[in-house]
């Protein structure tokens, strides 16, 4: 790009990783998979107040335009199948929140022949929100360690060197 009547050349120089990273980083839209009381706060960290837009974060319906599935409640056994089916339909790179205490690991149902004893049985989940529920802001927090992970991602570079 020439600068008016200068002849300085302007330029920069990335990696195509680093370029990919940084638009998938700013512009994470989950799938919402509230399944009990943790559905409520994370509800209510797109509101106003927290304002997830801010981040580039916007709540998508279809698991076919996201790419972040937050479970966020307990899992039980009869929908565990269904989770799995939506985390298939999602495109690649999909990563997965986990959400709350009996998303983790169970929660105080721990020892129901119901419940399914962490989310991580069925889906791999890359970030883990603790707390009963945990608030919007541990919530955020979680996504946006979940974008430093993104933006850390060397996955475009490995399937080039193949």
């Amino acid at each position: 790009m020439l600068d008016g009547g200068n002849d300085k050349v302007e330029f920069m120089v990335t990696k195509v990783d680093e370029l990919v990273n940084w638009a998938r980083k700013g512009s994470i839209w989950p799938m919402t998979f509230g399944l009990a009381c943790c559905a409520v706060e994370m509800m209510h960290s797109a509101t106003a107040r927290y304002d997830m837009e801010r981040f580039g974060m916007v709540f998508r319906a279809s698991p076919r335009q996201s790419d972040v599935m937050i479970v966020a409640g307990t899992l039980t056994n009869k929908m565990a199948p269904a989770l799995r089916k939506v985390y298939d339909q999602m495109p690649e790179p999909r990563w997965v929140l986990s959400m709350g205490s009996c998303a983790n690991g169970g929660g105080y149902y721990h020892y129901s022949y119901a419940v399914v004893r962490g989310v991580d049985r069925i889906v791999p989940v890359d970030i883990y929100v603790p707390g009963c529920p945990p608030t919007a802001e541990a919530l955020l927090y979680g996504l946006i360690q979940l974008q430093k992970k993104v933006k850390s991602n060397r996955s475009l570079l490995l399937r080039l060197r193949k």
